[in-house]
């Protein structure tokens, strides 16, 4: 097996940050890590000359590669070191096609330039930002075999995935002197001998690919000092101030997206922070429920309802006195187009979804059969024609609408430029009968959203949730609920009635976007399997299957003594087995001294962290091995007995277990 890193920058460029290449340490990189091939990928760009110093003070396998922007995502080229002018001139060409970071080539320019792909080793990002659409990964075909991923998680997931490229991990590290660790992220490939041939050959071949040497994907490196972990259940022993919480940060700190449950972190006592932390967790619910509400107040806020009783009264204002002056109107004003009215035009947005809806089930692919069923597709065709037409025409109307409008408003105003005549003021009578409607209907759905309803209902590990609206009791509930210093008393006075509470909302000077959160309060409820509210054990319970089950979410979780605030029974019956569940798919570490997770969880991997003063000097020791195996090896290559730690850690001992069991348990018993 061969420990490889394809993805190695050496160069800042305009794609990049600023960093200053360090060769020394490079060196120390591929020596603490024992790699055996690295490709120097910088972004659009290779650089000969550093690359042939690189190569000569390595002694491993030094490949020549270039990161491509290609079509808004990465593809790393990696060549053979066989005709580096060659590739260094390909390279150039890219370059100069790159001006920006957010520049790309298209896959037609990446063909121009490299004619031949087959003679590379193509890699794009494939679960990793930016990654290769597939699109873009059909055009590329055949030469693509491998993608590289970011995480443990997405690696398993894509070997276990019969229809997904073969995952590669590489460290994508810029090699600098301030460097203050080295990453952990490589592949092992099934070779003898390392050769671009021979690695493209094993990137066909998922048997040929994996995480570890020695344990293939069932373990993986996470610290550069060599702490591995199982790709499934970790459980984590020490005594008191060994280093565990230290090993679990440097665990976090190795991953960019890690779920880590601290200690006592879930605790939840208080009944108002657990129902405010409901809806926090659960915010997409009200934003489904509301959704709708949002867009009618979006298009109601505008509406002046004030402003059009006054143009009315000014209009008929304008009437009477028009009327009283009749005897006195003069040629100009007795013309008919003196106070002609505009012709409205017709509203073309529900024809226009209607087109939009029935051309989406002419194309749509995926549920064509069951379409096809209920509505032959030449029918629809018919019907969209028709709508289209229907479109055009009314359209048609709009426009010499439009066009008569105007003449009509430029010979009014050449005709009331030449009268003494006090013309009717202009007023748009639909426009404001279809806003008196508008908020008449707007104030009934307002009023039927506050009806208490249930609205949604979870089950989560014997827990339900329950989602209730309810009206607003009062202002002060507004007040907390906006967490702003707004004072909501004079709203709440008019919370009956709909438009006016709308108004009231603008004059507080409250964000636009967020008045459709005020017109109902939405309740969470955590209820137990007997259907009561939940204790303040419960809640915390509830909070630890909440958040576990929120891992997958996740690369990798991590857990610090749940049993500091849960009981055998729930930890035994409810936790270890969505633990199980959940190590299935991401790396799970749980930290802990009690032998119901400890050993009933069935640990695929046991880790034992040991502190020892040896000459007034402290030293911290991390042993780790299989849950069956008699001895837990170190990094440093000492051992201790698997089967005295699991006693002393999660027993107390041998001599305590043994009283126990025969003292106590078996009295009991008997």
């Amino acid at each position: 097996m061969k420990k490889i890193d394809l993805h190695i920058h050496t160069v800042s460029s305009i794609s990049d940050y600023e960093f200053e290449f360090c060769l020394e340490q490079l060196k120390k990189y591929v020596s603490k890590l024992e790699i055996d091939c690295i490709a120097i990928t910088n972004h659009n760009l290779f650089d000969l000359e550093q690359f042939k110093l690189i190569s000569s003070e390595l002694n491993i396998k030094v490949l020549a590669g270039i990161e491509i922007n290609l079509e808004g995502g990465h593809l790393l080229l990696i060549s053979e070191n066989s005709e580096l002018v060659d590739f260094d001139a390909k390279c150039r060409e890219v370059q100069m096609l790159i001006k920006n970071k957010h520049d790309s080539i298209t896959v037609e320019n990446l063909i121009t330039i490299f004619p031949d792909l087959s003679r590379y080793l193509l890699i794009p990002h494939y679960d990793k930002n930016p990654n290769i659409s597939d699109t873009t990964l059909a055009k590329l075909q055949p030469h693509i075999h491998a993608g590289e991923v970011t995480s443990t998680k997405k690696f398993i997931s894509c070997i276990k995935d019969v229809d997904r490229l073969t995952p590669v991990i590489f460290s994508d590290v810029r090699i600098s002197s301030n460097m203050q660790s080295f990453p952990t992220r490589q592949t092992f490939v099934d070779l003898q001998e390392v050769t671009l041939r021979g690695i493209k050959a094993c990137l066909c071949d998922k048997t040929k690919v994996c995480l570890s040497k020695l344990d293939g994907n069932n373990y993986f490196q996470v610290t550069e000092d060599g702490l591995f972990l199982s790709t499934g259940l970790n459980v984590m022993l020490g005594e008191r101030s060994t280093g565990k919480t230290h090993t679990l940060n440097r665990i976090c700190e190795s991953f960019d997206n890690v779920k880590y449950i601290k200690q006592f972190a879930l605790q939840q006592d208080d009944e108002d922070k657990f129902e405010k932390l409901l809806s926090s967790r659960h915010s997409t619910v009200n934003e489904q429920f509301l959704s709708e509400f949002k867009d009618v107040i979006s298009d109601i806020k505008s509406i002046d309802i004030k402003g059009n009783r006054l143009e009315v009264e000014k209009y008929l204002t304008s009437l009477i006195k028009f009327a009283a002056e009749s005897d006195k109107l003069d040629s100009f004003s007795k013309a008919n187009l003196f106070s002609e009215t505009l012709f409205p035009e017709s509203d073309l947005k529900n024809l226009e979804k209607l087109i939009e809806a029935t051309i989406l089930l002419i194309d749509n692919n995926e549920y064509h059969d069951i379409i096809s069923k209920h509505l032959e597709e030449e029918n629809l065709k018919k019907l969209a024609v028709e709508l289209i037409n229907k479109y055009i025409e009314i359209n048609e109307q709009n426009l010499k609408k439009r066009w008569l409008n105007d003449l009509i408003t430029k010979v009014k105003e050449d005709l009331r430029l030449k009268t003494s005549t006090t013309p009717p003021n202009e007023i748009d009578f639909y426009n404001i009968i279809l806003e008196n409607e508008k908020i008449k209907r707007f104030n009934n759905v307002a009023i039927e959203i506050q009806k208490d309803r249930e609205i949604e209902k979870k089950q989560i590990r014997g827990f339900k949730i329950v989602a209730r609206t309810k009206k607003f009791t009062g202002a002060q509930q507004m007040k907390t609920k906006s967490r702003k210093l707004l004072a909501f008393a004079v709203p709440f006075s008019k919370y009956s009635n709909p438009y006016g509470f709308l108004n009231s909302l603008k004059e507080i000077q409250l964000e636009e976007t967020e008045f459709y959160k005020y017109f109902v309060d939405i309740e969470y409820k955590t209820l137990n399997k007997h259907n009561f509210q939940v204790s303040g054990g419960e809640r915390s319970e509830f909070n630890l299957l909440y958040e576990i089950g929120d891992a997958m979410q996740y690369d990798i979780l991590l857990i610090d003594e749940p049993e500091s605030s849960f009981d055998n029974l729930f930890l035994k019956n409810d936790v270890n087995e969505l633990l199980k569940e959940i190590s299935q798919e991401i790396p799970v570490v749980i930290v802990t001294h009690n032998s119901t997770v400890g050993a009933s969880i069935k640990p695929d991997n046991i880790i034992y962290t040991k502190k020892s003063i040896i000459a007034k000097e402290v030293k911290y020791q991390i042993f780790c091995g299989y849950p069956s195996d008699k001895k837990l090896k170190c990094i440093d290559g000492d051992e201790i007995d698997n089967y005295d730690i699991l006693l002393s850690c999660l027993e107390a001992g041998k001599d305590a277990y043994n009283d126990r069991m025969t003292t106590t348990y078996d009295i009991l018993k008997n």
